[in-house]
Formats: structure tokens, C-alpha cells, sequence
């Protein structure tokens, strides 16, 4: 799977050359949410266009002073709120300073207001003199110029994620516009004459495998569109084809790869290239990958069986570790050791995949080995891994579930 998703994988990292593969973002854009640009990458690397901070500031409500006038009563002269340029102060004297406001010049420390008598503001504002704190030493509570990073200092490099935090840098230091990687683009394509929608009197079916599947490239950042297509072979490849155009950097297909008489993906594709390769594992043992060309672009294609358990199964075997890292997530799920609560049988040569809950330090089976029951996946927690050899599993035995 990572070999045959290495051109798209080195086209949408950081430091690319291609063109198609980046987008200038404004960072308000980018903090607007998911579909805006949460957990993109920087393509290039960002610089600080001011220090940061951009002038000494106050860490404290407090007094701005001179340390030589430690130990010594001083005039107390006008305020300085955040967001005005203050006077030069005078030697002896003391001004009051709000958090975050600019240092005036002659000054170089400041004391906290609750060193004072009444200790707070606005009461201390009435002070005429104030006792500079005799242990009072210069820097003292002051923010100095590019602590945080200096000017041309660099705020995130390439391949940084855009977090919230890095949001607030880049507005703390007026940047505006960045350049990130576009996110990978799937389309996923659902197979099967069945799929018009649920139909109890017929034999009508709705679309799991598309909408499950979008939501869950959704959450390792992979745009996603969806196409329904019939057990048509050359109308499989003209609607794929169509979908594609210059779109799509990998095309995903549920159902038609089996052993059946309608194998859609299997008859329109196979003689293209298509390699399908069946796997030891249940649920998703079908399993196809290949390139294919669909007009004048060659694309990966990824063919995961149709029942809609054993679709998502295999995203999160196959797909989801190659794709989630491109989103700065970690290539595993969270995984632990953990013994099973109840017995439990497995075809012995094959790796099962269970649902499962984990709860009071064990492992609770959900629902049957079936590759329908969409349901009880939904209300499982964790997938349960039966390694290949075992026939049955025991009340005690150790079992590696992953988090869902």
C-alpha cells in the first residue's frame, strides 16, 4: 500500500515543487475550522516580520520604575493602559502599568500592585507615592523585545502543522497568508445496481460504504467525494473516469473484487491493471490495488470489499496508517494488551478483526465475526485482534486492541 501511494504521498509533502499541490490560505480561513484548514501543513517555511514581542511590555498590573530607585518612596505619575505609546518616565517617579503595556522609556523593571497598600487597582491609582520593593532588580516582570522570536526568526518551518497556537502566532505577528499542502483527495466509489436507497419492499439498499468511508478520510484530513455506480462494466469506467478528471489523487472502490457473477471492479478493471490480491484476515478478505489509467492520468486504485464491515475494517488495516501521517497524526492507532472477557472462536488461518468494548481492564466482544453488522461496529469502542493461528480464544487470553 505505501509503495503504490508514494508518488501521491511525495507529491503533497512539505517542500514540493508541484504547483497543484498548494494552496495560499488567509489564517483567518485557516482558524475557521475543519473544512478551512484545521491540521494543514506549511509548505514553506514562515518567518517572524516583528519580534515578538514587538516591544518590552509589562508582565504585571503593576508600577513601570527605574530599579536605581529601589528601596525609595516615589511620585506616582499618569497611567499607562495597554495600547498607548507612554512618556519617557521620570527618574523618581513610578508609573502605574497595566499587563501587556508598553515599557516607557527610563524605565527598565516593574513591581507587581499588590506590593503596594491597598493592592489592587483602580485603588491604586489614588497613591500619590509609592515604596519601590528594595529587592527590586532591572527586567524585573518586563517582557523584552523578540523573547518570544526575533525579527526574521522562524515562526514554524515546512511541514509544521497549523495548530491553534500557531494560529496565534502568525496573527500575533501579523502574518496573514500562508502557503500549505493541499489535502490528499480521494474518490471513493461505491458498486452495486442495489445502491438506490432503501427499499424494504424491493431489494434496495442504501450507501453505507460511501458516507462511512468520507467521514472517516475526514478525520486523517483527506478531501473525499462520492460516486454511486451500477454492475455496468463500461459504465463503472466511464463514471470513474468522468469523477477523476484532474481531481482525484486516489480512487477508492467498495465491493466488486469477490468471486461473483457481477464483479464490477474486478471485470472493468483487472484487465487494466489491476491486481487483486486476496489477505488472511476476516472481516475484508477480497482485497485489490493497482494503477489504472482513467483517460490520460494514471491513478492509484484501492479495492476494499463491499460489505460495509469490512470496508471500514480495512481502512483502518490498510489505508488509514499510509494516509494519517500526511495529517500529522500517528500512522497506529492507540494500542494495548488486554485479556478477553469472554471465549471466543476464529478461523485458524486467518487474522480476525472483532469489535469490542473495553471496560473494567478487559475486552468485551461486540456482536458477531460478521461483516454486516454495521450496528455493532458503530457501538464498539476498539477493534479486537485474533492473531492468525488461534482457533479459540479463552476467558484470560491476551488480546492487542486498537481505539477507536
Amino acid at each position: 500500500m505505501a509503495a503504490l501511494l508514494a508518488p501521491v504521498i511525495a507529491r503533497l509533502t512539505p517542500g514540493t515543487s508541484d504547483p497543484t499541490c498548494l494552496e495560499a490560505r488567509g489564517t483567518a480561513d485557516l482558524a475557521a475550522g475543519a473544512g478551512a484548514g484545521a491540521r494543514r501543513r506549511l509548505a514553506t517555511r514562515i518567518v517572524a516580520p516583528v519580534p515578538l514581542p514587538a516591544f518590552d511590555n509589562s508582565q504585571m498590573d503593576g508600577f513601570a520604575v527605574r530599579a536605581a530607585d529601589a528601596g525609595s518612596d516615589v511620585a506616582v505619575t499618569d497611567p499607562i493602559p495597554a495600547g498607548t505609546v507612554p512618556e519617557p518616565l521620570v527618574p523618581g517617579t513610578a508609573a502605574p502599568i497595566m499587563t501587556g503595556a508598553r515599557i516607557p522609556d527610563g524605565a527598565d523593571a516593574v513591581f507587581p500592585v499588590e506590593r503596594t497598600e491597598p493592592g489592587t487597582f483602580p485603588a491604586a491609582l489614588a497613591l500619590a507615592t509609592v515604596a519601590v520593593p528594595a529587592d527590586l532588580t532591572a527586567g524585573s516582570f518586563v517582557r523584552t523585545v523578540g523573547s518570544d522570536v526575533p525579527f526574521g526568526g522562524v515562526l514554524a518551518d515546512a511541514g509544521a502543522l497549523v495548530t491553534p497556537a500557531l494560529l496565534g502566532a502568525f496573527a500575533a505577528a501579523g502574518v496573514d497568508r500562508v502557503d500549505v499542502v493541499r489535502r490528499p483527495r480521494v474518490l471513493v466509489v461505491s458498486t452495486g445496481s442495489e445502491l438506490v436507497g432503501v427499499d424494504a419492499d424491493g431489494a434496495g439498499i442504501g450507501d453505507a460504504n460511501g458516507i462511512a468511508l468520507s467521514a472517516a478520510l475526514a478525520e486523517v484530513g483527506v478531501e473525499s467525494r462520492t460516486v454511486v455506480v451500477p454492475d455496468d462494466p463500461d459504465a463503472f469506467v466511464d463514471a470513474v473516469t468522468a469523477a477523476v478528471g484532474d481531481w482525484a489523487d486516489l480512487v477508492l472502490t467498495t465491493g466488486g473484487i469477490s468471486a461473483g457473477a457481477y464483479e464490477v471492479v474486478r471485470q472493468a478493471l483487472e484487465p487494466l491493471g489491476l491486481a487483486v490480491t486476496p489477505v488472511a484476515m476476516q472481516p475484508g478478505g477480497p482485497q485489490a490495488l493497482g494503477t489504472v489509467a482513467f483517460g490520460d492520468r494514471q491513478v492509484p486504485v484501492v479495492a476494499f470489499p463491499g460489505n460495509p464491515v469490512s470496508a471500514l475494517v480495512s481502512f483502518e488495516v490498510f489505508l488509514r496508517p499510509v494516509l494519517a501521517p500526511l495529517a500529522g497524526l500517528p500512522a497506529d492507532r492507540p494500542s494495548q494488551v488486554l485479556p478477553a472477557a469472554e471465549a471466543a472462536t476464529s478461523p485458524a488461518g486467518k487474522h480476525q478483526v472483532r469489535r469490542g468494548r473495553v471496560e473494567d481492564g478487559r475486552v468485551h466482544l461486540v456482536g458477531g465475526p460478521g461483516s454486516h453488522l454495521l450496528v455493532h461496529h458503530a457501538a464498539a469502542t476498539h477493534l479486537v485482534h485474533v492473531p492468525v493461528g488461534t482457533a479459540v480464544v479463552e476467558p484470560g487470553d491476551p488480546l492487542t486492541v486498537w481505539s477507536l
